[in-house]
């Protein structure tokens, strides 16, 4: 068993974010078909499905069926958006059975040319009406924990909507805060996303790729991690395979067992930013 696995119901993005690259994969949307597919093949390994790798989920046209295909099959259902959509999408999320949480990247605005506080207030008055659904405000594009002057005015907005007070001061000094019930904040270091032309970064580590997640791109491809930003690392095809035979190649053997032995089998994991905060903090 997975504790997620993540599937891209599409790589096509609103927004142009500077700290996300993009893809040089065909622009797409999945189709309902073989989404429902992907799911009977992979229902038996998770409990969870994360509906992104690259692209914004609250955009796919066939949402709310995507969310029914989950309940149907007794998944749950996180979601990670840039939360520029989340009102125009607000009646299928709340109605939804199979939305777990929801992660918004408040560090999106930083990077477009988005109106703040009107972006905000949508979020504010979207999230009190999903009360039963976990809510993650995210501002990871820190440089180094001390420098957080870029997410001042925001972190202020949250302190009026809410009523709290301190909380750039607490962010400091935690990483992870509970603003009410149901409702978080994170903020963290920006990372780099790997890329297999970059030089490499981190030489050893260990990861959870193959052990506790896998993802699925949006024309079925399986790669270890949500953060094959192109495929490079493809162990096969779900619409053609199971999981079970791509699990049992020697090529997916080999990464989970190097990993867990903190030995890096791929060069693109060798230039992942994300490994290497990982790495960072556990030292």
């Amino acid at each position: 068993m997975f504790k997620k696995i993540y599937i891209e119901i599409t790589n096509i993005c609103n927004l142009k974010c500077k700290f996300c690259p993009d893809t040089s994969r065909v622009k797409k949307y999945m189709t309902i078909e073989n989404f429902e597919k992907i799911i009977e093949k992979i229902c038996k390994y998770t409990n969870l499905v994360c509906l992104h790798v690259k692209g914004e989920p609250l955009l796919h046209n066939n949402l709310e069926e995507i969310l029914q295909i989950l309940e149907k099959y007794k998944l749950k259902a996180n979601i990670t958006t840039n939360g520029t959509l989340i009102k125009s999408k607000l009646d299928i999320l709340k109605n939804s059975k199979s939305v777990r949480q929801i992660n918004i990247s408040l560090h999106s605005i930083t990077q477009n040319d988005i109106l703040y506080k009107e972006y905000l207030k949508d979020i504010f008055e979207s999230v009190e009406e999903l009360e039963n659904i976990i809510i993650s405000y995210r501002l990871w594009n820190l440089k180094t924990i001390e420098e957080n002057d870029i997410n001042n005015e925001i972190i202020k907005e949250i302190e009026n909507h809410y009523k709290i007070e301190n909380l750039k001061e607490n962010l400091s000094k935690n990483e992870f805060l509970k603003i009410k019930e149901n409702v978080f904040i994170n903020q963290d270091i920006e990372f780099t996303w790997p890329d297999i032309k970059k030089e490499n970064i981190i030489e050893q580590g260990k990861c959870l790729a193959l052990k506790e997640q896998i993802a699925i791109l949006v024309d079925g491809t399986v790669v270890p991690c949500c953060l094959d930003n192109n495929g490079d690392i493809r162990l096969g095809n779900i619409l053609e395979e199971t999981l079970e035979e791509i699990l049992n190649l020697d090529k997916s053997i080999e990464i989970k067992k190097n990993f867990e032995n903190k030995i890096i089998t791929c060069k693109l994991c060798k230039t992942c930013g994300f490994l290497k905060r990982l790495e960072e903090k556990r030292k």
